[in-house]
């Protein structure tokens, strides 16, 4: 049999550590949290739970923590989870891991909350199940480094680290880690992407377009995380009122982001947001905007695209879409749809 260890590196999460450990804690051999200097009760917790604790002095560097943690945990396989997530399902893949010879990586479900005024869900697949010779390579947005084969896993982890009151503690911590990792690697485009989304996460949209616009010109080819850098980038331009770009933009990417039900949920808003700033061109742009929210609904819901939100392939955007037909007379076809999608007037 194969030994499995859960792997977390943790600072000042009392509120939250327990929660991880207890969820995971059935299924494997041993948890081992890595404190890198908590001045809460993060350590003691930890410990009633069930977890070896050991501690690491923090150097600005996710991916030497991390490689500390997996040197001390040394099983054959490594769960990598952090102190704000929690096992939701899959407790029985991860205890037959003990059958399974560690030779390839294995990829969970990550359901991210997050709070755009209404609470919203967004998907993600990250390699979080790892042989235990795999290490870390990146300053932030650390990314194991390995060519063994990658396997979709059966199970699916929380995320709460997104939340308003969660952000709010984090801010400037990881901008300042990008930048930092951005001097040695300038060039970097996904270093430039995920700089994008902090910046856009904390409402600084200016610096998240110079950041995303630099992503796409640097981007290699197809990236898992392209669409949703395209969808990041089209709401942006929204909220800088540049949609003559936006628009531009977007047209380049109907093809590379046909089957991607935020680019069409954005396009729409771009679209709606522009028409509502010149309302002479407002006619013009209305079937667009139906067309945009129409192709979602067409596409249906696609949670295996990194960043996909929850909804914008079925009720979000039958939800606008009703409200454009009942703004141009079409009350019966408006009604259809919210039942179609039990959706409240």
């Amino acid at each position: 049999m194969y030994r499995t260890c859960l792997v977390v590196i943790a600072r000042n999460e009392a509120a939250r550590i327990s929660r991880l450990l207890d969820s995971v804690r059935p299924w494997v051999d041993e948890m081992l949290v890595l404190d890198t200097g908590s001045s809460d009760a993060t350590p003691a917790l930890a410990r009633s739970a069930g977890a070896r604790v050991a501690h690491f002095v923090w150097c600005d560097d996710f991916s030497e923590a991390r490689n500390a943690a997996l040197d001390l945990a040394a099983a054959d396989w490594h769960l990598v989870l952090d102190a704000d997530e929690w096992l939701i399902d899959g407790g029985q893949t991860l205890l037959e891991l003990k059958q399974q010879r560690p030779d390839f990586v294995g990829s969970i479900e990550l359901l991210d909350q997050f709070s755009d005024g209404q609470d919203r869900l967004a998907h993600a697949r990250l390699s979080r199940v790892l042989p235990g010779h795999l290490r870390y390579a990146g300053r932030i947005h650390e990314q194991p480094q390995h060519r063994l084969p990658c396997r979709p896993l059966q199970v699916q982890i929380g995320h709460d680290g997104y939340l308003p009151e969660r952000l709010q503690a984090k801010r400037g911590r990881n901008q300042a880690l990008l930048q930092k990792a951005l001097q040695l690697q300038p060039e970097d485009a996904y270093l430039h992407y995920q700089l994008g989304k902090d910046c856009s996460v904390y409402e600084d949209y200016a610096a998240a377009e110079a950041s995303f616009a630099r992503a796409a010109a640097l981007c290699p080819g197809d990236v898992s995380w392209w669409p949703d850098l395209v969808a990041r980038r089209m709401f942006g331009l929204k909220q800088l009122k540049r949609h003559d770009q936006g628009m531009d933009f977007a047209q380049t990417q109907l093809e590379r982001c046909a089957q991607s039900p935020d680019f069409f949920f954005a396009l729409g808003d771009l679209l709606l947001d522009c028409a509502a700033d010149l309302p002479d061109q407002a006619p013009g742009l209305l079937p667009l905007i139906e067309d945009a929210w129409l192709r979602c609904l067409e596409i249906g819901e696609r949670p295996d695209l990194s960043g996909a939100v929850a909804g914008r392939g079925s009720h979000l955007a039958a939800h606008n879409l009703a409200l454009v037909l009942d703004g141009t007379d079409r009350p019966e076809e408006a009604r259809a749809l919210r039942q179609r999608f039990a959706l409240s007037t």
